[in-house]
């Protein structure tokens, strides 16, 4: 039997790989940073703690922009936090996953759980505000086309819904998949980056000067000069970095050359450019301070740039989206989130689809674009879940870089300190922004952040109150030895039938499944050969080799556990796992002779350890879990589900 593993695991790629992954980076990892040009200057000058567009200021800016794409991207994402990555993978889930490998206290481990998830649930609010602050800028540039009919109608009146209508069609069309419509992101990126470039260019040749604020004193000057006022406007130039975190969590789908090549070629200079030009054409026309991006471009290329803008908006939102699909998986197989119904769309491990997420996250955003009616407003509920994440990052790699590189403390402190100012200066900066909406990304941090630690607090302590009185160990041993087995104070001699049984277990040592009990209790019968089945989480992204997934331990004669193991990336497919063990390990399987109880419990809890409040969340979470079948991928017609009412 040749068992082919439908995996696709992260490997360094190969010379002759290296540009096309290159692009393919251009239009996943790059989308959402690389269309920050579209509001962020404009918010700058323009928003709701504008700045005189004075020389001095323009300068400045410039300056800090620069440096900031340079210390906060190019230093601590792409030469730093992509070293610090778990089997290939990144991102603050897997960062997450090295620290809690330290040998530290418990009370710290728990701190940096928190941490983590909270880090995690920040970033659900910025995959339902940069597609709203993406779609609706790029919209916006149809003011600036001249309206021939304004008795008849205001093209202003059109932004709201053709946003929503483009929004709704991008949301639609999530089930389909992105990776045959991926192919196109990379040469409209590639487009959309050169356009920058082109037109960054054309305006820094009229005023050439506007490069001398590379020079970082320029920078200084305009934090020094008037610290108060600077350090609120702080807040719209982290919109420059919006999208950062994605270069360090889109890491495994293209390796780390291939990013990296990607941003000095090409992004890193298309951004600077036009942020540049952007500044050159406000120092000629201070009246483009309204929409500096646009009025970049000649009047006759307006009509392609919209439509140029509106489709990278669209490839920046994809990015995020499927970013919060990949996010929602991970959290799933480490436990902080119930079971969801999921669709894997393509062979390749990070093409899946959540309906739940998906449908969620439009309704967020179609709310936000409803409420808050521009990108301009938009800007003051984002850099809330954006700084927020740096920051947690920084922390997070702190603990890493300290004992997984085992630099010392001092070496550690010193090396992140200036990262972590930088953060930590950003992150105030953007408090001021709460009532101006950046409370939305802070409620909806902490309600995902009381839900992911709800369900795993309330899955723990509900498998510690129905743990089985009698151990699999126990159980094994009596049955080789013919041995009563006693269950509400009866005993039971069950009966042997043909055929094997696999039951489900979360953890073997919690005792024997209440599928096997429920089963003896009411039909004292139990197969010739049985097996524990476990599936298991490891705290890296893949496990490359077959065998080392699979661990078997026989407990007595024709009785078995098993645990199959898969990293946080991984999908867990048992029949493909039973295979495997059938063929290497000469396990005798039989398909067509195995059945799998499973048990399907209604849950009425009380007491569980936990408020109230939080008992109602866990008891809808738990009974809104999608099936271990779909999740595991075990043979639908070979299940057998044992009901159950547990009360607490």
């Amino acid at each position: 039997m040749q068992i082919q593993d439908t995996t696709i695991e992260p490997s360094v790629p190969l010379n002759k790989n290296l540009f096309p992954l290159a692009l393919g980076a251009l239009g996943v990892v790059y989308g959402d940073i690389g269309t920050s040009p579209l509001y962020a200057m404009g918010e700058i000058f323009h928003g709701s703690h504008a700045i005189p567009a004075s020389k001095e200021n323009i300068y400045g800016v410039l300056s800090l922009v620069f440096w900031t794409l340079n210390i906060i991207v190019s230093l601590k994402y792409i030469l730093f936090m992509m070293r610090a990555d778990n089997d290939g993978e990144g991102g603050i889930m897997a960062l997450l996953a090295l620290a809690l490998r330290s040998p530290v206290s418990d009370r710290i481990r728990a701190i940096l759980v928190g941490m983590g998830l909270f880090g995690t649930a920040l970033f659900y609010g910025d995959s339902m505000i940069t597609p709203a602050i993406s779609v609706l800028s790029a919209v916006e540039g149809i003011k600036l086309i001249p309206n021939k009919y304004p008795q008849y109608l205001d093209l202003n009146d059109l932004i709201i819904p053709l946003a929503i209508v483009i929004l709704i069609a991008l949301f639609a069309i999530q089930h389909r998949g992105t990776e045959k419509v991926g192919i196109l992101f990379g040469p409209i990126m590639s487009l959309w980056f050169l356009t920058l470039i082109g037109l960054g260019i054309d305006n820094i040749i009229k005023y050439p000067t506007v490069l001398y604020a590379i020079n970082p004193s320029y920078a200084v000057d305009f934090l020094l000069e008037h610290f108060f006022t600077t350090f609120l406007s702080l807040a719209a130039v982290v919109l420059v970095l919006t999208g950062a975190e994605a270069l360090y969590a889109d890491m495994g789908h293209f390796g780390r050359k291939p990013i990296q090549l990607a941003w000095f070629s090409l992004v890193l200079p298309a951004l600077v450019l036009n942020y540049f030009g952007q500044g050159a054409l406000i120092l000629h026309n201070h009246a483009a301070i309204e929409n500096p991006f646009y009025l970049l471009a000649p009047h006759w290329a307006l009509y392609p740039l919209v439509f140029l803008a509106t489709c990278a908006t669209v490839i920046a939102s994809q990015s995020v989206i499927s970013g919060a699909f990949s996010m929602t998986h991970q959290a799933i197989q480490l436990g902080y989130l119930p079971r969801l119904r999921s669709i894997y769309t393509s062979r390749l491990e990070g093409q899946i689809y959540i309906p739940v997420i998906n449908w969620s996250i439009m309704l967020a955003v179609l709310i936000l674009i409803i409420g808050f009616k521009s990108s301009s407003a938009l800007a003051g509920a984002y850099g809330i879940a954006v700084t927020g994440t740096m920051v947690i990052t920084t922390i997070l790699a702190l603990v890493v870089i300290r004992y997984q590189w085992r630099w010392s403390w001092i070496k550690s402190i010193s090396f992140l300190s200036l990262f972590f100012i930088i953060d930590l200066t950003f992150f105030c900066a953007n408090l001021e922004k709460i009532p101006a909406g950046g409370w939305f990304s802070l409620l909806l941090a902490e309600l995902i952040f009381i839900l992911m630690i709800t369900w795993k607090t309330g899955y723990t302590n509900l498998h510690q109150k129905i743990r089985s009185h009698f151990s699999i160990e126990s159980f094994a041993n009596k049955l080789a030895n013919q041995q009563p087995l006693v269950i509400d104070n009866l005993e039971i001699i069950p009966v042997r039938v043909a055929g094997t049984a696999i039951y489900m277990t979360s953890n073997p040592k919690e005792g024997a499944p209440a599928a096997l009990i429920n089963n003896l209790r009411h039909n004292k019968v139990v197969h010739e050969r049985i097996i524990f089945l476990t599936g298991r989480v490891k705290d890296v992204p893949f496990i490359k080799d077959e065998l080392k997934r699979i661990e078997i331990k026989m407990l007595a004669q024709n009785c078995y556990q098993m645990t199959i193991c898969y990293g946080f990336h991984q999908h867990p497919n048992v029949k493909r796992m039973l295979e495997v063990a059938e063929k290497y390990l000469a396990f005798d399987y039989d398909a067509n002779s195995t059945s799998f109880f499973l048990g399907r419990e209604t849950l009425l809890a009380k007491d569980l350890g936990m408020s109230g409040w939080q008992v109602q969340i866990f008891t809808f979470l738990f009974r809104n879990a999608s099936s271990p079948v779909t999740f595991f991928n075990i043979p639908p017609h070979r299940v057998i589900e044992i009901g159950e009412q547990i009360r607490l």
